[in-house]
């Protein structure tokens, strides 16, 4: 699986029509990242055939609609995890069961998109038999794979897998060689909407041993005590930068999980998540210098978030394939 900074042929999306992925504000949000995408590398959005129409208003022809039956809109985890190989691109089709069985979730349209995607994208298929999500694993491209225990190891997704089972099939799969196993994700993340500790809210490399860390400065947040067990699981000698998470730490529900890690590296650009908070321009700059050559857009996430996930969950990148057509 190659490094997020090398080259993307386009970035796979899917438009949210249904769940609670719905509503007004959650379009806006979805359509605000595609066109921000779309100024970098062409989209590919997946729509429910009942919501072409829809989408085709906020869109118009600035993405390619491919249809096809959804139960929500989270692209990264419902879609392949695309990978590269001697024979040119192929794309894994991990398990999905909706985050581990989640009582609120619906997967079994979802649970086809992976290998619909694969087949528009002409990927060979790499079938899977571990229950995965893409937001649930970050690669530096030269073999090494970030991954929480709370996600891999959860009983409610691959009971009975041990740790050697879960990496001997990161490396089949992904082919990656080594493994680091941060001890879980971000407070809210397992709350009812959330994943169960998701990496890609967490941490996110730049280059090979190279990672952006989300840091909460604030002690009357959880996430702040959590920081220093997450930094401990790196390897030593490796670059942790950290991410300063926005100054608003609650909402309605309690403590939030806004995170600035949760952004997707483009050609040529970086597309981050912002909250319409103070620190946002802070992180836009640590973005802009962890990535040197890259534009940086931010797009206000909040509707994204408030529904368990950022930018880089609903977004899904193909890389290019080296000799292959654009």
């Amino acid at each position: 699986m190659p490094a997020e900074t090398e080259p993307h042929t386009c970035t796979w999306m899917a438009w949210p029509s249904s769940g609670y992925t719905d509503g007004d504000d959650a379009r806006e949000a979805w359509a605000s990242v595609a066109l921000a995408v779309a100024e970098f590398e062409p989209v590919r959005m997946v729509v429910d055939p009942s919501a072409v129409k829809d989408a085709r208003r906020w869109l118009g022809n600035a993405v390619e609609y491919f249809e096809a039956p959804l139960d929500d809109a989270w692209m990264r985890d419902i879609g392949p995890t695309f990978v590269v190989g001697p024979d040119g691109l192929g794309a894994v089709d991990w398990v999905f069961n909706g985050w581990g069985g989640q009582s609120w979730a619906t997967w079994e349209r979802d649970a086809r998109i992976a290998r619909q995607v694969a087949e528009w994208a002409g990927a060979t298929i790499i079938g899977s038999e571990l229950v995965n999500e893409g937001g649930g694993i970050h690669v530096d491209g030269q073999g090494a794979v970030l991954v929480t225990e709370t996600v891999q190891l959860d009983p409610g997704r691959n009971p009975g897998w041990s740790r050697n089972d879960v990496e001997a099939e990161l490396f089949r799969t992904l082919g990656a060689d080594r493994v680091v196993w941060l001890p879980r994700g971000l407070t809210r993340d397992y709350a009812e909407f959330g994943t169960r500790g998701h990496v890609d809210i967490v941490a996110t490399f730049t280059a090979p041993g190279a990672v952006l860390l989300h840091l909460q400065t604030n002690p009357r947040h959880p996430d702040h005590a959590v920081y220093d067990a997450i930094k401990a699981a790196f390897p030593a000698g490796w670059i942790v930068e950290n991410l300063p998470a926005p100054e608003k730490i609650n909402d309605a529900t309690g403590p939030v999980d806004h995170s600035y890690v949760n952004h997707l590296v483009c050609n040529a650009g970086v597309v981050a998540c912002t909250f319409d908070d103070p620190r946002d321009a802070a992180a836009l700059d640590i973005l802009a210098a962890a990535y040197p050559g890259r534009r940086v857009i931010g797009v206000d996430a909040r509707a994204i978030f408030a529904r368990g996930g950022g930018i880089h969950c609903i977004t899904q990148q193909e890389p290019a394939v080296p000799g292959g057509k654009p």
